[in-house]
């Protein structure tokens, strides 16, 4: 097949989703187009079977903002054309599969029906989607798809609640690579990063005030009044600065470090016993589950799809957002027995085995072969 995918070109979880997603379909044979305005950061190596498409929105004084999907959507009209793509895979609602539905009709004013699958991965549908200005959109972008999937039931069930849905939705969970994932590292010393006696935390976000970034530090803060404890802070965002002065504030700025947008993740989780999600909502929780791989139990809040990936008492802990006290000592009952850590260590990992991008690979590609069927039915 031949296959177009739209996403965000950046270090957030649906980014990170249709990058490897298109990576393993091009070791699966087929051909894949990236079109986004930058290209995406987990594609690294461009290969036999994989195409990057930039998108140039061409700026216009006439323009306060300038118009992305217009120009999304002409490229893929180009795209699909030079290169006789069989199907459009949009992540987001908005603005990808408006772009791509407008992208369609212009086709079929030439005689190409091209299906387009839509995934949805979380802020399209919890926060922009649902705002007024934008439901309408949503609604209609979702409707017009030919295919619609989910990352979690739970974000599925929200769709269904807060929007008013003709199509299916189907459930096809966000996924890890395990070949990729084996850590062999011959410098994973701990000693790079903490003391010999010191249990090492690590969050790693877009440091949104989705992911209640304070409640990060303040929940380290107890952690380390109670045993020795480095925390590891990984991403950039709004939110970073406040975390730095609070760290200062409560006196444990020696014993926070932040390490930026990392390509890294994975050997700074080979470093880490814990890993700290007290996020606000996520529609699935992919930073828990790269964690998970990794060998580090999670100590979470119980919002959106979390509960799919990290399992109350066996991979970690489930706590009500913004109870602090409670993942703290949630995090202490695994951290304080090294016996207790290195089960809760072995259980995150076989949990994450069920997430392999292999077991989940094959339900998107019966997803694009039901797309095509209905595309053939279309044209005749």
């Amino acid at each position: 097949m031949k296959i177009a995918i739209v996403c965000y070109p950046t270090f957030g979880g649906s980014g990170v989703v249709a990058t490897e997603l298109g990576i393993a379909l091009a070791n699966r044979g087929h051909e894949v187009h990236f079109v986004t305005y930058k290209q995406p950061v987990r594609l690294e190596l461009l290969n036999n079977n994989i195409f990057f498409h930039e998108v140039h929105v061409p700026e216009y004084a006439l323009f306060h903002y300038q118009p992305y999907e217009l120009a999304l959507s002409s490229k893929l009209v180009d795209t699909v054309r030079l290169y006789g793509i069989d199907l459009l895979h949009v992540h987001y609602a908005i603005p990808h599969a408006y772009a791509g539905y407008m992208a369609k009709k212009m086709l079929q004013e030439e005689g190409i029906f091209i299906p387009m699958i839509t995934t949805l991965h979380g802020t399209d549908i919890t926060l922009v989607g649902k705002h007024p200005f934008y439901k309408p959109a949503v609604t209609f972008s979702i409707n017009k798809s030919d295919i619609v999937t989910s990352v979690s039931q739970n974000l599925k069930d929200a769709t269904l609640e807060l929007f008013d849905i003709e199509n299916p939705i189907e459930v096809i969970p966000n996924f890890i690579d395990v070949s990729n994932r084996e850590n062999n590292f011959t410098d994973c010393q701990r000693s790079m990063m903490a003391k010999e006696d010191e249990r090492i935390i690590t969050h790693i976000s877009n440091f949104r005030k989705v992911k209640r970034i304070p409640d990060v530090i303040k929940i380290f803060n107890k952690i380390q009044q109670e045993i020795p404890a480095k925390l590891l802070m990984v991403g950039e965002g709004p939110e970073k600065e406040k975390a730095e002065l609070l760290c200062e504030e409560l006196g444990i700025a020696d014993k926070v470090v932040f390490l930026g947008n990392s390509n890294q993740v994975d050997k700074i989780l080979c470093f880490s016993d814990l890993f700290l999600l007290p996020s606000e909502t996520e529609s699935f929780g992919l930073a828990a589950l790269e964690a998970m791989i990794n060998k580090t139990p999670v100590v979470s809040s119980n919002a959106g799809g979390i509960p799919e990936v990290n399992i109350q008492g066996v991979t970690g802990y489930l706590s009500e957002v913004g109870n602090i006290s409670e993942m703290a000592e949630n995090s202490l009952k695994i951290l304080r027995d090294s016996e207790i850590l290195a089960q809760f260590k072995e259980n995150a990992v076989g949990n994450a085995y069920k997430f392999d991008i292999k077991r989940i690979l094959p339900l998107y590609e019966a997803a694009y072969e039901r797309a095509l069927q209905a595309r053939f039915k279309n044209a005749h």
